[in-house]
């Protein structure tokens, strides 16, 4: 691990992976809760500063940012969902002082479903958002990601905007108005970090790890999700013995449009004796 940078509301700091240099931030106190963030080269910066102090009081969390994103670095390449799982493991390892809640949300989902598979003894307890086990197989997801990928390489602007209008229902877009839509558009830019996920999500398939996810585990789904159809989660609560699963009614991103929906769930299966 690397020295530490302490602010008034986090600690970050880096450990090394292979070729990777990893960031994470930690904060708050009680319980251990590590997110694991989705696609996108801004990592955790995006996906949890919003409802990040919703859980820093009651648990202390954890927010790596894996490769692919601006504050890891590695030799670049293609990724894989195990090499990111050993990333989230090191900095389990590193950061956490025992086994921990780990929470994965979109691509995070699959990397954490194999964090928990690979080492049991770091999860006590997981959840799983807007996930899927497998793109192979599935036309929607793999037509869906082969577009991403071209989008990138042709059409920047048209890769954020597909990414705000499939990130989110049409319901919670009209509701908070185009300039707010406009301003969610250069959230997801197409840099390589951001392709170098998309290309993982192509390609990913955990189907042999879930029969050994032991943690009990939590799959929520979102019932408008255009990105990853809500049938997916539903297929991962199916293949992992003992889970539980709950659906929100919101667009991939639930965490954003139901906010309070998603806190309550998260506490409530993590805070629970």
């Amino acid at each position: 691990m690397t020295t530490t940078l302490t602010t008034a509301t986090a600690v970050s700091a880096t450990v090394r992976v292979a070729d990777a240099q990893v960031y994470y931030e930690r904060a708050g106190s009680g319980p251990e809760l590590v997110l694991v963030h989705g696609t996108g080269s801004a990592g955790s910066a995006v996906n949890w500063s919003q409802i990040l102090p919703r859980f820093t009081g009651g648990h202390t969390v954890i927010t790596p940012d894996l490769s692919g994103t601006d504050r890891t670095t590695d030799a670049g390449g293609p990724l894989t969902v195990e090499g990111l799982a050993a990333q989230v493991i090191a900095v389990i390892e590193d950061a956490a002082t025992g086994p921990v809640d780990l929470l994965g949300f979109s691509m995070g989902a699959p990397v954490s479903a194999a964090v928990a598979a690979l080492r049991p003894d770091l999860v006590r307890r997981l959840i799983l958002v807007a996930g899927w086990a497998h793109t192979d197989g599935d036309e929607y997801l793999r037509n869906f990601f082969a577009l991403w990928k071209q989008l990138g390489a042709s059409d920047p602007a048209a890769f954020g905007r597909y990414a705000a209008m499939t990130g989110f229902s049409r319901g919670f877009l009209k509701a908070i108005g185009r300039e707010q839509v406009e301003l969610l558009i250069p959230n997801l830019p197409p840099t390589p970090g951001t392709l170098r996920h998309v290309d993982l999500d192509s390609r990913v398939d955990i189907r042999d790890l879930l029969p050994h996810v032991r943690a009990e585990t939590l799959v929520i789904g979102a019932t408008q999700d255009v990105t990853v159809p809500v049938e997916n989660s539903r297929a991962l609560h199916a293949a992992i013995a003992h889970s539980t699963y709950a659906e929100i009614d919101a667009g991939h991103v639930a965490f954003f449009e139901k906010e309070d929906e998603f806190v309550t769930l998260v506490d409530q299966f993590t805070l629970a004796p």
